[in-house]
Order: structure tokens, then C-alpha cells, then sequence
């Protein structure tokens, strides 16, 4: 902005003398928000205030006073631009409601009031304006039209501009996350994992709008995600990893619209498959085993009991498998044993003959 014109009006005094009239301007003076220097500027012969090369540091309260320092006038100047185009984005949560935000990209510095409407190619309807908001909202749009068109009108004190913005509403149809994501473990299962969620409230739950759901798992820190489909609101994991943690998440689409888009994924949730918590046996104290028993009444059997019969039973396996192993070395060791001394008795039976058959030859006249 380069000038700015402000009219002061001046004081004027009628003085009598001699029957003759006259008229006397008295000067006057500008401030701004009560100061006194007001740089780039020039008060003209009529009393105007004129303000040269003006930036947004000039916005304020100007004040016109005359010579004794009596207010004559106060103008507030507040500096701005005409409206511009506007960049619109649409959003389509279901098949009934359509909303439209919008952004300047041209700051006015002014206030500014909005009027917009939807056309489906036939009649304009109104969109439902929220100012401080800056979007507008369409109830029951015409979604069979595959173009609707969106005209939003800005106006400030400087002007006004429309912009205009083709949607189509097959292609934005994008429904909410899924709600109420909840991992549970199975019990007696250590490898699966039950997942349930609720409809986006925000979608009609009916036949006519059928949702299919996309869910991911993957242990937690891992890089790589296992992926399942469902058209119900729940599903088993059958596949998970035993004894760790999982991270799951789920979205949605419309099923039938294949031109839509996937809602964003839930938020991220932490789930373990069941575990088979066993509590180790106490350790049994030597006084113990030579405890006499007292007359007392017999406890009932626990968890714990029988855990202590298998390994009993655990102990009485190992002890025959030793004695098992104790008859084999013996009984090898025994036929070693035999051996041998059949061998001995065989060789001691020759040395015998051969000692008897000498004896006969020394007898022998020659």
C-alpha cells in the first residue's frame, strides 16, 4: 500500500468585529496510538493525513487533536488484501456426508465472510458453512453423479473471489479407522491370538455398505508383517510366535467400491499368545524327611502334589534304566570272563597230552 488519505475537520472560530464576520482555521495534529512520531507521512493545508510507502507496522489508531490538545477525531487503520484463490480438499467418511475444508493462499489480514454450495450437474445445493472452522458439510450427496462440483465464495472488505473445485466422490470415499481394537490370548493355545474391533462409528452399519478389513501382526521387532482379510469383525491368529509379544493393527474399505480408499491404520496394540505358567517345586529341607508325622487331618491333593508323583515317577525310570545298563556291563564282563577261561582250560588239557606222550616215548627200549 502505498498511500493512505485521512480527513480531519478543521476547527473554525467566527470572530465579530465591527459588524464584519471572519473565519479562523486553527492547525491541527496526527498521532498514532498516542505518539507522536509518525514516520512517512504529511498533513496537508486542508488538515488530511497523509501516510507515504505504509507496511502492516502503520496499523493502529490514528487521532486527530487541535492546538489546546482536544480530541477532534480517531480513525483506526487496518491494512489488508483482497481475497484469493482458495486450495480446497474434500473428505468422504461414507456414502451420506461429505466434508470440504479449505486454505487461503492469500493472507487478506481481513475478516472475511464464506458462502458455499455443491452442485451434482443438475442443481446446486447449500454446503453447511462453519467460519471458524474454515470447511462445509454436504448431508445425503447425490453419490451415483460420479463429478460433483464445489463453488466456495470469499469476501472481505476489498473484495471477493470464487473458486471452484471438481470432486468425485467414488475416489475420496475413504471410512474412518476401525474402533475398539482389542488382542486377547486363547487359553491353552501358545500360538494363537484373538483379534476383534468394532464398525468406524461413523459408518451406516447396514447390508447396503458392506466393509472389508485388512489386519496386519508381526512380533515385536521384526521388519516383516503377516497379512489376513475378513469381512467379519473379529479373527483367530493361528500362526503367532510362542511366548512373544505382537503388534496389531487393522483398516478398512468399502468392499463393493474398489475406487476407494483404505482408512488409516488403528492405532498400534500390544498382544501375547497364553502361556503355560508352571511354579517351580520347593526345595525339601533334610529335617523334613525325618519329620514324624502328627495326627493331624490329611490335606487334599493340589496341583503341586501331583507334579511331585511325575517326577517320582521320573526318578524310579531313571533308576531302572541304570540298573538296566548296570546287568549289561555284567554280563559282559561275565562272558569276557568265560572266555577266557575256556581258553586257559583248553590249552592247559594239550600241555597235558603232550607231557604224557613223552613219558610213554622215554619208556620205549630202544
Amino acid at each position: 500500500i502505498n498511500l493512505v488519505n485521512f480527513t480531519c475537520t478543521f476547527l473554525v472560530i467566527m470572530q465579530l468585529n465591527n459588524s464584519n464576520m471572519s473565519l479562523t482555521r486553527l492547525p491541527v495534529s496526527w498521532h498514532l496510538s498516542h505518539s507522536a512520531v509518525l514516520p512517512w507521512h504529511q498533513v496537508t493545508p486542508n488538515g488530511s493525513l497523509v501516510l507515504l510507502r505504509v507496511n502492516h507496522s502503520a496499523q493502529g489508531t490514528y487521532s486527530c487533536y487541535d492546538n489546546s490538545g482536544r480530541l477532534l477525531r480517531s480513525i483506526k487503520l487496518r491494512l489488508g488484501h483482497p481475497p484469493g484463490r482458495l486450495t480446497i480438499s474434500c473428505q468422504v467418511p461414507n456414502h451420506t456426508h461429505v466434508r470440504c475444508s479449505w486454505v487461503e493462499t492469500v493472507k487478506t489480514f481481513l475478516p472475511a465472510e464464506y458462502n458455499a454450495s455443491f452442485s451434482n450437474g443438475k442443481e446446486w445445493s447449500p454446503c453447511i458453512v462453519d467460519v471458524t472452522q474454515k470447511h462445509c458439510d454436504v448431508v445425503h450427496p447425490a453419490f451415483w453423479q460420479p463429478i460433483h462440483t464445489l463453488r466456495i465464495t470469499e469476501t472481505n472488505a476489498l473484495g471477493s473471489k470464487n473458486t471452484t473445485a471438481s470432486v468425485k466422490l467414488h475416489e475420496l470415499l475413504k471410512p474412518d479407522p476401525p474402533e475398539s481394537v482389542l488382542v486377547k490370548e486363547l487359553g491353552g493355545y501358545p500360538k494363537k491370538l484373538l483379534i476383534s474391533w468394532r464398525f468406524p462409528s461413523s459408518w451406516p452399519q447396514h447390508d447396503a455398505f458392506p466393509l472389508i478389513f485388512h489386519i496386519r501382526y508381526r512380533p515385536q521387532g521384526s521388519m516383516f508383517w503377516s497379512e489376513i482379510y475378513s469381512l467379519d469383525n473379529s479373527i483367530v491368529i493361528w500362526d503367532a510366535l510362542a511366548g512373544h509379544l505382537h503388534q496389531v493393527q487393522v483398516r478398512t474399505r468399502d468392499e463393493i467400491n474398489a475406487e476407494s480408499q483404505w482408512s488409516e491404520w488403528s492405532p498400534l496394540l500390544l498382544g501375547r499368545p497364553w502361556e503355560d505358567y508352571t511354579t517351580p517345586e520347593p526345595d525339601v529341607e533334610p529335617e523334613d524327611i525325618f519329620t514324624l508325622p502328627t495326627k493331624s487331618k490329611p490335606e487334599a491333593s493340589t496341583p503341586k502334589s501331583r507334579g511331585s508323583k511325575h517326577g517320582d515317577e521320573g526318578n524310579l525310570g531313571l533308576v531302572i534304566l541304570l540298573v538296566l545298563f548296570s546287568v549289561v556291563i555284567l554280563t559282559t564282563i561275565f562272558s569276557l570272563i568265560f572266555v577266557v577261561w575256556m581258553r586257559q582250560r583248553r590249552r592247559d588239557h594239550a600241555t597235558k597230552q603232550e607231557l604224557t606222550s613223552m613219558v610213554k616215548m622215554k619208556s620205549i627200549p630202544i
